[in-house]
């Protein structure tokens, strides 16, 4: 078996068709050719993912899914997605202390202004918009740029150049240059002019080149994914007849944003990964040391032994939250806070402030990022009633 496969039109929130019915661990042909495995239940993820006998480390994992730039070579300094332990732990424990509870919810004042700002100009053009460009991707974009102090006025380079990072088909190697070119600049000049912002406050810490590459891992996984996931879950609760005026119904919204993390599981297509450093048994398959396990996050995060009626969209499921939307083990997502505030902010604003939002399109005419590592939707023409 080999990825990427298309997911069906009709059925857009579920996995692929064929992978459901895959044992927990199966054989996969990855994008060069290497033999390498697909795990796809809970159990087997979990493994994966938290055993410390598994690397993270792109130069000892094979891609599933075919991206430009040949070979994988050792992560750069800083760029500590692809490093582990003790290399990670360092920048890890850096970096939380930016990313604690309590400050993901000093955030939320800013994060309801700003999707307070991006309504009213919703209001004000009037049907029909592009939820993604006017809504989804404006608000997780200021916020790390915010965060991070990143100007706002180059989000356009930026989210073009992160687009191509995850698309298949594109230039990933270059995006990945331009973005380090740019994010290095900026880092020597916080260096003479800090600011209240996170790059400033690790210039201390971290040399030029590992700041730049810290920034480049938050800067992309802090705008793309959230911008994803927040209109993809619009389009679910629209779609299925979820949502009403005081935001999506059958639960509170704390509730629906983890059984929507959950249902739609936009790391697709083999993500996340990792390459075992010596034989390890997984789920009763031997998998050898330098052979890859990819991940299919929809299929695990529908895993029957784990959720009752898994295919079920239920925003009230009180059990939703032993996703793994956000991985698990060491490298478990950094941001997860945000995003979750973000999230839970972005949609019950929307509904609240049009509380008759529906397509403007058949909702097979919504055009999904099949070919991205990140799944999601194109563009989301949407409506609303207007007094006359």
């Amino acid at each position: 078996m080999r990825l990427p496969i298309e997911r069906n039109q009709e059925c857009p929130f579920d996995p692929p068709a064929g992978l459901r019915d895959l044992p927990p661990m199966a054989r996969l042909e990855m994008a060069d050719g290497h033999q390498g495995w697909l795990a796809t239940t809970m159990a087997a993820g979990r493994t994966v993912l938290g055993d410390p006998r598994f690397s993270a480390r792109q130069e000892l994992k094979h891609t599933a899914v075919a991206r430009p730039g040949g070979p994988a070579r050792p992560a750069p300094p800083g760029f500590f997605a692809a490093t582990d332990p003790p290399e990670h732990t360092r920048y890890r424990r850096l970096l939380t202390g930016q990313f604690t509870v309590r400050r993901m919810r000093l955030l939320e004042p800013r994060i309801e202004q700003i999707a307070a700002d991006h309504l009213d100009a919703m209001a004000k053009a009037g049907p029909p918009v592009d939820l993604v460009t006017a809504y989804a991707l404006p608000i997780p974009s200021l916020v790390i740029c915010e965060l991070l102090g990143v100007p706002y006025t180059d989000h356009d380079f930026f989210q073009d150049r992160s687009a191509d990072l995850v698309t298949a088909g594109r230039d990933g190697a270059q995006a990945t240059a331009d973005l380090t070119a740019y994010l290095g600049e900026l880092v020597r000049r916080k260096r003479v002019e800090p600011g209240d912002d996170l790059i400033s406050g690790l210039t201390g810490e971290l040399t030029d080149e590992e700041l730049t590459h810290v920034a480049l891992i938050l800067l992309v996984a802090g705008h793309e994914t959230t911008a994803n996931m927040l209109a993809l879950g619009v389009f679910a609760l629209l779609k299925e007849g979820l949502a009403y005026e005081e935001g999506p119904a059958e639960g509170p919204v704390e509730s629906a944003v983890e059984e929507l993390l959950r249902w739609l599981s936009i790391l697709h297509q083999g993500a996340p990964s990792r390459a075992a450093l010596e034989d390890v048994e997984v789920a009763g398959e031997l998998v050898r040391k330098g052979e890859t396990v990819a991940l299919s996050l929809p299929v695990i995060n529908r895993d029957g032994a784990v959720w009752e009626d898994p295919d079920a969209l239920r925003l009230d499921r009180p059990d939703a939250r032993r996703h793994l939307a956000f991985g698990h083990g060491v490298h478990q997502c950094l941001g997860q806070q945000l995003a979750r505030n973000e999230l839970r902010i972005g949609y019950r604003a929307l509904f609240e402030r049009f509380p008759g939002l529906r397509l403007a399109v058949p909702a097979t005419e919504v055009p999904l990022k099949h070919d991205a590592s990140v799944y999601g939707v194109r563009c989301l023409p949407v409506t609303w009633p207007t007094a006359e």
